[in-house]
C-alpha cells in the first residue's frame, strides 16, 4: 500500500487540504496516511476531521496516527511521500517571542515567518527538527519524497537541500495564483485564458518575468500603466508589489504584507507616514494566528455535528506531484530547489531558488531559467545573504552567524545599529531558551 507521511499534522485546516485533494485523486486515494504530531489533541482533531472526510468521499483510504518522537520512525516508515507543515513553538510561545522582544528594540514586522529576524529565528528553532526527520527518512524512508511547506521555505529547503541525502522539494502556495491575482487586480480578467508566463526567483520573492496572452502578445506595458494608476489613485492591499512593477520593472510572487519587510524601504521608524501610505499591517502575522485559532475550534464543533466533509481537489501542489511521480504523467510546478548548476547564473549556487520544475516518474527535475534581470537579482540577494548565514549558523552552532544573518537583513540593518542588533538578538535567544540549541 502507498504510504504517504504527514508531519505536523495537528496543522489541520492545511492538512485537510493536502490530504483532502490526495482523496480525490484515483491514484493516490487508496493510500494510508500517517498522521504524526507531538501534540495529541490536535493530532486526534485532524484524525477526526480526516476520517469524516475520507468516509464522505468514499472510504478508500486508511488513516494512522503516531504521537510524539518515539514514534516518530514507525510514522515515517516504508513512506513514499513525506509531507511537512510543522510549527516549532507554535505562535505561543514562540511567533509572540518573534514579534513582541524586537519591539523593545523598536523593530516591528508584518509576517516575520520567512525573512528578517522572525524568520532568522524561526528557521534557527526548525532546522534542528528537521534534521532529525532527515535522519529518520535515511534510515526507514530513504527512497521518499520530502515535500516542504513550512516556513522560512528557503532556509529550511536549503538546509536539507544541501546537509541531508533527503530529497527535497519546497512548495509554496504564491506561484500558482500570481499572475492570475495580478491581473484580476488590474480589471484584466478577459487576458487570463490561455496566458503564458515565467516565474524565476526565489520564494516569496519570485519574480513574474514574463506574461503573454494567448497570442503571445506582452501584457507587461499595459501591466505597468495600470499598476500605476492604481497606486496613484486609490488606496489597496498591494501597494508594495505595485510599486515593485513601477521600481523594479516586474510583479513578484508574495504579497505586499510579506514583500513590505523584504527589504529597506517601507517599514521605517523615521518616515512612519510609509506605513499608512503604501497601506502596511503591522503585527499581521500574530493578529491572523489568533483568528485563526478562533476560528478553527468555531469550525471543528460544527464538524464534529455534522459528521460530514465533503473536499474539492485545491490548487496545492503536493497531490498532482504524489500523482506525476507515482503515473509519470507530466505535471509543471514553481519548486523550491537547490541552485546546483547555475539554474538561474546571477545567483549562488548554493542558494535555494525558486523556478520551474517538471515533474514525473523520474521525480522533480529543475529547469535551467538563465540570468534575472540584474535588479531583481540583486533585490534576491539581499534576502539570501541572510538564509545562508542562517543556515550557517544552523550548522556551525557559532552566535556570530545569527548577528551576521540579523546585521544583514535589509529591513534589521536599516532600522538598527550594530550594537542594538546584537543586544535583540541575545535577547532573543536566551527568551527562546530550551526551544532553541545552544550557540558559542
Amino acid at each position: 500500500m502507498l504510504k504517504i507521511t504527514f508531519m505536523g499534522a495537528g496543522s489541520t485546516v492545511f492538512a485537510r487540504n493536502v490530504i483532502g485533494d490526495c482523496m480525490c485523486s484515483a491514484t493516490l486515494r487508496e493510500a494510508e496516511f500517517a498522521l504524526y504530531d507531538i501534540d495529541g489533541q490536535r493530532l486526534q482533531e485532524s484524525a477526526e476531521i480526516l476520517g469524516a472526510m475520507n468516509e464522505t468521499l468514499g472510504g478508500h483510504s486508511k488513516i494512522t496516527t503516531f504521537l510524539g518522537v518515539e514514534k516518530r520512525k514507525d510514522a515515517l516508515r516504508g513512506a513514499s511521500f513525506v509531507v511537512n507543515a510543522i510549527q516549532v513553538g507554535l505562535y505561543d510561545p514562540c511567533t509572540i517571542i518573534d514579534f513582541e522582544v524586537p519591539k523593545k528594540y523598536g523593530l516591528r514586522q508584518t509576517i516575520g515567518d520567512t525573512l528578517g529576524i522572525g524568520g532568522i529565528m524561526r528557521a534557527l528553532r526548525t532546522i534542528p527538527v528537521m534534521d532529525d526527520f532527515a535522519k529518520d527518512m535515511e534510515e526507514v524512508c530513504p527512497d521518499a519524497w520530502f515535500l516542504n511547506y513550512t516556513n522560512p521555505m528557503a532556509m529550511l529547503s536549503g538546509y536539507m537541500q544541501r546537509y541531508t541525502g533527503v530529497k527535497t522539494v519546497g512548495l509554496c502556495h504564491s506561484v500558482q495564483v500570481c499572475s492570475e491575482g495580478l491581473l484580476k487586480k488590474l480589471d484584466m480578467e478577459d487576458k487570463l485564458e490561455g496566458r503564458k508566463e515565467l516565474i524565476a526567483g526565489i520564494n516569496h520573492m519570485g519574480w513574474l518575468l514574463e506574461i503573454q496572452d494567448r497570442d503571445g502578445n506582452d501584457l507587461y506595458p499595459e501591466i505597468r500603466r495600470r499598476a500605476r494608476e492604481k497606486n496613484a489613485n486609490e488606496k489597496h492591499d498591494d501597494m508594495v508589489r505595485f510599486e515593485y512593477i513601477d521600481k523594479f520593472g516586474y510583479y513578484c510572487t508574495e504579497s505586499s504584507e510579506h514583500n513590505s519587510e523584504y527589504n529597506m524601504f517601507y517599514i521605517k521608524s523615521k518616515y512612519p507616514e510609509l506605513i499608512d501610505r503604501y497601506n502596511i499591517p503591522l503585527d499581521e502575522y500574530p493578529r491572523r494566528c489568533v483568528n485563526q485559532i478562533e476560528g478553527w475550534a468555531k469550525e471543528r464543533d460544527q464538524l464534529r455535528e455534522s459528521h460530514q466533509l465533503d473536499h474539492k481537489r485545491s490548487h496545492e501542489y503536493a497531490s498532482y506531484i504524489m500523482e506525476s511521480i507515482m503515473t509519470g504523467d507530466p505535471y509543471k510546478i514553481g519548486g523550491n530547489v537547490l541552485n546546483t548548476g547555475g539554474l538561474i547564473e546571477n545567483l549562488p549556487h548554493d542558494a535555494c531558488v525558486e523556478v520551474p520544475c517538471l515533474v514525473d516518474g523520474r521525480g522533480v527535475n529543475p529547469c535551467r531559467v538563465g540570468r534575472l534581470p540584474v535588479q531583481c537579482a540583486a533585490m534576491n540577494m539581499t534576502n539570501i545573504n541572510v538564509q545562508l548565514l542562517t543556515i550557517e549558523a544552523a550548522v556551525t552552532k557559532k552566535k556570530e552567524h545569527i548577528y551576521q544573518a540579523a546585521m544583514l537583513d535589509p529591513h534589521t540593518g536599516s532600522e538598527l545599529d550594530i550594537d542594538t542588533i546584537i543586544k535583540m538578538v541575545d535577547d532573543l535567544i536566551a527568551t527562546h531558551g530550551d526551544w532553541l540549541p545552544k550557540y558559542c
